[in-house]
């Protein structure tokens, strides 16, 4: 079990809540909360007992993407830095979107740069009245990096995407929810309660199923619609091979409430 330094790890009830916890510095990713956050999503991932995960930032923020005092400490290795720090971040990202597990972004602040792009690549995203976003790359002249240019414009559309990049746009919780880039927005002193309870039923969920279906979700966006239905058609296939399958279509017909167990 790894002992972490800039984020806190805790599993409970099937649930892995990480926290980013740089608070000091808005949460904003520095090599070791990178390389934290990295090993963190590995480590739920590979856990049997976490059946949902759940993401949220000490503080006032979110988090407010790559640490700029660094990038300003260390320009003349700048591309050795930031293709270090984006290993990290993409990784998690990969990990937590190619997992069984539904991932939840608890929006609790300002979420900018590689923030924004972390929090758009959960599965489903809840956000306090008083988050916000923004791009911010431009600001530093810099480029979208994870995984926002994959996720942006597939959410909101091209003509946004672009607006919110070269504008630095800054959207209320409220707006963002009306683009779609989040799932539900609650009053602030709401949100744990909110997202509470949405990963409890979230991890007593078939857990294989859920991954299959997000697996799909993602793929449909590059696939033709024939090669898609044919993944479709290999992914409940496999599911029908599971203990949650079995338990779920026998509760069906007998009219009982079925008990998944993530297997």
């Amino acid at each position: 079990m790894m002992s972490f330094e800039a984020l806190t790890l805790d599993r409970r009830d099937g649930i892995a809540t990480i926290t980013l916890n740089r608070p000091e510095a808005f949460n904003a990713l520095n090599l070791t909360l990178g390389r934290e956050l990295f090993h963190a999503t590995l480590e739920v991932d590979e856990d049997p007992a976490v059946r949902c995960v759940v993401i949220t930032g000490a503080g006032k923020a979110f988090c407010a993407g790559g640490d700029v005092k660094d990038f300003a400490d260390t320009l003349p290795r700048i591309g050795v830095l930031v293709k270090e720090l984006t290993t990290y971040l993409h990784g998690a990202v990969s990990r937590l979107c190619r997992s069984d597990k539904p991932v939840v972004m608890a929006v609790n602040g300002v979420a900018a740069g590689g923030g924004l792009s972390f929090a758009l690549s959960g599965d489903l995203v809840i956000a306090a009245e008083s988050a916000r976003f923004t791009m911010a790359y431009s600001k530093i002249a810099a480029t979208p990096d994870g995984s926002s240019s994959y996720f942006l414009p597939r959410l909101v559309g091209l003509r946004r995407a672009m607006e919110l990049y070269f504008t630095n746009r800054v959207l209320s919780a409220r707006e963002a929810l009306e683009w779609g880039l989040v799932t539900r927005v609650v009053p602030d002193a709401e949100l744990k309660a909110a997202v509470d309870a949405l990963a409890r039923e979230l991890a007593r969920g078939p857990t294989k199923a859920f991954g299959g279906a997000k697996r799909l979700f993602h793929q449909s966006t590059w696939e033709s619609l024939e090669t898609q239905m044919e993944l479709e058609a290999q992914a409940i296939a496999l599911a029908g091979h599971t203990a949650d399958f079995a338990a779920g279509v026998t509760a069906f017909a007998a009219k009982k409430q079925p008990t998944f167990k993530g297997r």
